[in-house]
């Protein structure tokens, strides 16, 4: 399996690939990788003849300096992990911060048409024009005809297609559901870091989604918010930052329902130190 650390190198390889014709999909990871990751890279593998795997822990997506020292960083088990799917047809890409940034570790700013400025942008200072930052330049190292992202991260893939239609990139943007523990909880890379007994509480986290989806069916959007704020008021390990109730689309939180329009429910949490964010469909 192939490892590349710089842009010429991959861009040397890729072309190769261009002109052949062949097909090449890409999966933008922060490494950490899990069966999450693996089940995007299985995805894209039936739909591409070849697929580049990013892992590159941004830095300047991160408002919180002590959570990027602290993101793990396992490039040599993530590319073995990958080796277990396909040895020939994963090219991984893990450039350093130089490579993609220069000397200067600054971000782009963006207008994602007011996206940016939802959820996890009102708690999470520069996230997004980081976010569009780095993936608009592995779209534009790579050429990759479709590029896959989970719907954990259901912002950061609305924000993703916006920056795909306003910027005219040529690359098909292709959600993946949210892939879970047995337990009901989102995977992510900063489960790793969850002690013990924040990890048996963690599942809550999703069973409260659940639930409240049941009561989306016949109570109001404010009644159900409520609802999840006690829950989570109550609990003694996970301190709730938000539950938003939001149109998929805008990303706007709702005032009133209506039958003609699609609704996610957003949620963030605080495990001890661990942020883990969660969503999920209501109709």
């Amino acid at each position: 399996m192939e490892v590349y650390t710089e842009k010429q190198q991959i861009v040397a390889a890729i072309d190769i690939f261009k002109a052949k014709k062949l097909t090449l999909g890409l999966v933008p990871t922060m490494g950490a990788l899990h069966e999450g990751h693996l089940a995007l890279v299985k995805k894209a593998l039936k739909n591409n003849d070849y697929v580049v795997v990013s892992i590159f822990v941004n830095p300047t997506q991160f408002d919180n300096k002590e959570d990027l020292v602290k993101y793990p960083r396992t490039l040599e088990s993530d590319v073995e992990l990958l080796k277990t799917i396909d040895e020939n047809t994963i090219l991984v890409y893990a450039p350093t911060v130089e490579d993609m940034y220069g000397e200067k570790t600054t971000s782009e700013t963006f207008d994602f048409d007011g996206l940016e400025f939802e959820m996890e942008g009102k708690f999470r200072t520069g996230h997004f024009d980081g976010v569009g930052t780095i993936v608009k330049r592995f779209f534009n190292i790579i050429k990759p005809d479709n590029a896959y992202f989970g719907e954990k991260d259901f912002q950061q893939l609305q924000i993703i297609k916006k920056l795909v239609e306003k910027h005219n990139m040529p690359v098909n943007i292709v959600p993946c559901s949210i892939y879970r523990e047995n337990s009901g909880l989102a995977m992510s890379s900063r489960n790793t870091r969850l002690k013990p007994e924040y990890m048996e509480a963690a599942p809550f986290i999703y069973k409260t989604l659940t639930a409240a989806k049941t009561q989306f069916g016949t109570k109001s959007a404010n009644t159900v918010s409520q609802w999840v704020e006690k829950q989570f008021a109550s609990h003694n390990l996970l301190k709730l930052e938000y539950f938003i109730i939001a149109d998929a689309t805008t990303l706007k939180t709702i005032k009133r329902k209506s039958n003609h329009k699609q609704y996610r429910a957003f949620i963030a949490v605080y495990a001890d130190d661990i942020r883990l964010i969660d969503n999920i469909a209501l109709n």
